[in-house]
């Protein structure tokens, strides 16, 4: 598969557009063929990667610290660049892409973070809100489409506590309706137990699996081992910078 498409790289804007409907036609959402990402020091984060994913598939990036998981994310968020290779996300192909396009692309990709990031001086509704006053929604979408997200993630009843009235596995379910509130295309979730008990955990990926089941591509980077072996889904392995396992139905391996 990583063979043809490299054929299909190429330097003129022919080979590109081909590319670019191979991609189409294949139902890759995500496309990596050998990405290299090397930091100012020279030391490489990521070298000759390829990782196809597909729309609608849920799967798990895992790996030690300094594995490149975190290069991974920034890349797929196009905040960072690749040093080599061709990277291709819902037909954005992100080595070329104009900086002004940047904001609309990131506008189907929706990013939960272990530390949830919410703004600290806002209730629970204006933070989700917060997501789409950025894109302009209109006031009467958005009276709208809040309440009918934080029903989704369990939190009909909060809308107007701050932050700190909440628990953590509360604080990771805003966090999960601001990403999901303007229905991305892909969600990417890094880390997003890493902060939580054991049953907070669970519930927030019983959540990410019935996004998942309603057709939102989901990358989920994570340490929980518990979690991976459990549920079962495809597995991509990080170790050095380089992919050294990907199994369809897979659990956390040690590498050493």
């Amino acid at each position: 598969m990583g063979e043809k498409k490299s054929k299909s790289e190429g330097t003129t804007a022919p080979a590109r557009k081909k590319k670019k409907k191979a991609v189409a036609e294949s139902n890759e959402i995500i496309t990596l063929t050998n990405v290299s990402k090397a930091y100012s020091t020279g030391a490489p984060a990521l070298k000759e990667v390829n990782l196809h994913i597909n729309r609608g598939e849920f799967v798990f990036i895992v790996g030690d610290s300094g594995s490149g998981k975190s290069t991974l994310i920034k890349l797929l968020l196009r905040e960072l660049t690749i040093s080599d290779g061709y990277i291709n996300v819902m037909g954005y192909d992100l080595s070329k892409i104009k900086h002004r396009k940047i904001p609309k692309f990131r506008r189907n990709i929706g990013i939960v973070f272990q530390d949830f990031r919410l703004l600290k001086d806002r209730n629970v509704y204006e933070n989700v809100a917060f997501a789409q006053r950025i894109i302009h929604k209109s006031n009467k979408e958005i009276k709208k489409n809040v309440p009918s997200i934080l029903a989704i993630v369990g939190l009909a009843g909060k809308y107007k506590a701050k932050p700190k009235q909440l628990s953590g596995g509360e604080q990771q379910r805003v966090a999960l309706a601001r990403a999901l509130i303007n229905q991305p295309t892909i969600l990417l979730a890094d880390e997003p137990t890493g902060n939580l008990d054991p049953k907070n955990s669970w519930e927030i990926m019983k959540l990410l699996e019935q996004i998942n089941e309603n057709g939102t591509t989901v990358l989920v980077v994570t340490h929980n081992r518990e979690i991976v072996n459990a549920m079962q889904k495809r597995v991509v392995t990080l170790k050095k910078g380089v992919i050294v396992s990907d199994e369809e139905k897979g659990g956390y391996i040690d590498e050493d």
